[in-house]
């Protein structure tokens, strides 16, 4: 490769971001202390919503999440097999059994319509992802889970800063998880929030992340007390404030992060508007804002005859980043043990086999989004010459 490579995501790391963490590090407090809560604290402003619980992942959020649910052995969870396959692990890890939904026609979010049909007595919670930043329609998830007793946990691993239906997501349904991976929309390195409206899930997941235990360092160290107990089991999944002092900081930049995402994607969907070997990401209403966690397009193989792996391939020798997200959870051996098959969701799997990732983050260049849309324009030229007709 002659020019360096895009990834496919990237954290945008300045020297505020820097600034705030040096100043942590001289300060007396690296965990369990102010600036837990003052990042806590921004984002449930950011999003509306009345309470946060940061976390050491998004992961873990998810975990604490079905925990403050109270699912339980012999529960079922509905879950999206098209997402990363911690939205479904989190239901194992409470004992609860996840079933998959497969995904809309013609986009990447869960559909409804086969949600429904998979609801039994044993089903309890329904966990909508908003797969690569597009809004889920939350108004029609929640009147299926009204319909059916759910409770409903979002997974917006992908969309801060999202938008649905003019209300920010985050504080819309009874907990919302976020994720500040360095590939999301702003880093704490690793970490992950729990967002909520209901003052007892607060505590239950602030119990949570702590072990179990009814009250944390500073609330002992406020009320000068050295006895603590242990009210139900819990984790150490903390965030530590070196890490929220770097979440306050990539916060601030939020907007404009988010408007460099859908400023990339705009070019994308310009370039792409008459390529006809590729159909470009779905959008969702006009009352909605996508949040490009992702840009993805689906090679037409049946018109084109391009293979998404040959190109996959191809651009990668090229210096372009490109990814697949996701292959369907309920397709890994794991699941596969566990009674899933190839069939069970067949438009995941439809989406899944012509879904290529290509690159989207702040970091990029004008000039990086051109290699991009010019190494895509030229993907079907390469390929013939790569695989020449006989």
């Amino acid at each position: 490769m002659t020019e360096s490579f895009i990834p496919y995501g990237h954290q945008l790391i300045g020297e505020d971001d820097i600034q705030a963490v040096v100043e942590v590090l001289r300060s007396p407090y690296l965990t369990t202390g102010p600036k837990v809560e003052a990042f806590e604290k921004a984002v449930c402003e950011y999003v509306r919503s009345p309470y946060g619980v940061a976390v050491s992942s998004g992961t873990a959020a998810l975990h604490a999440a079905m925990a403050a649910a109270r699912f339980a052995p012999g529960d079922e969870i509905l879950i999206p097999t098209m997402s990363f396959l911690a939205t479904a692990n989190a239901a194992l890890y409470v004992g609860a059994k996840p079933v998959f939904v497969d995904s809309e026609k013609h986009g990447f979010n869960l559909d409804l319509t086969d949600a429904e049909k998979k609801i039994t007595s044993r089903t309890k919670g329904i966990v909508p992802v908003h797969f690569s930043g597009q809004p889920v329609n939350i108004e029609a998830v929640q009147a299926l889970a009204k319909r059916h007793s759910l409770t409903v946990i979002e997974d917006a691993a992908h969309a801060l800063g999202a938008v649905s239906n003019g209300r920010p997501i985050g504080g819309l349904s009874d907990m919302t998880i976020f994720s500040f991976h360095p590939v999301k929309h702003i880093t704490t390195g690793e970490g992950g929030m729990v967002m909520t409206s209901n003052e007892a899930l607060a505590k239950r997941l602030r119990q949570f992340r702590h072990h179990g235990i009814d009250v944390d360092v500073i609330q002992r160290d406020t009320q000068q007390r050295w006895r603590y107990d242990m009210t139900g089991l819990g984790y150490n999944y903390r965030l530590t404030d070196i890490q929220c002092a770097l979440g306050i900081s990539q916060l601030r930049k939020s907007e404009e992060f988010l408007k460099r995402r859908e400023a990339i994607a705009a070019a994308y969907d310009k370039a792409f508007t008459h390529a006809p070997f590729l159909e470009r990401p779905p959008r969702g209403r006009t009352s909605d804002r996508h949040a490009w966690h992702l840009y993805i397009v689906r090679l037409k193989a049946e018109t084109s005859g391009l293979s998404r792996d040959e190109a996959f391939e191809h651009l990668r020798s090229q210096g372009i980043g490109v990814h697949v997200h996701y292959r369907p959870i309920h397709l890994h051996p794991y699941y596969a043990a566990l009674g899933w098959r190839p069939g069970d969701c067949p438009q995941a799997e439809a989406t899944f086999s012509a879904a290529l990732t290509l690159p989207i983050h702040p970091s990029m260049t004008d000039a990086m989004v051109q290699r991009v849309i010019t190494a895509v324009e030229r993907l079907p030229d390469a390929l013939i010459v790569k695989n020449p007709v006989s």
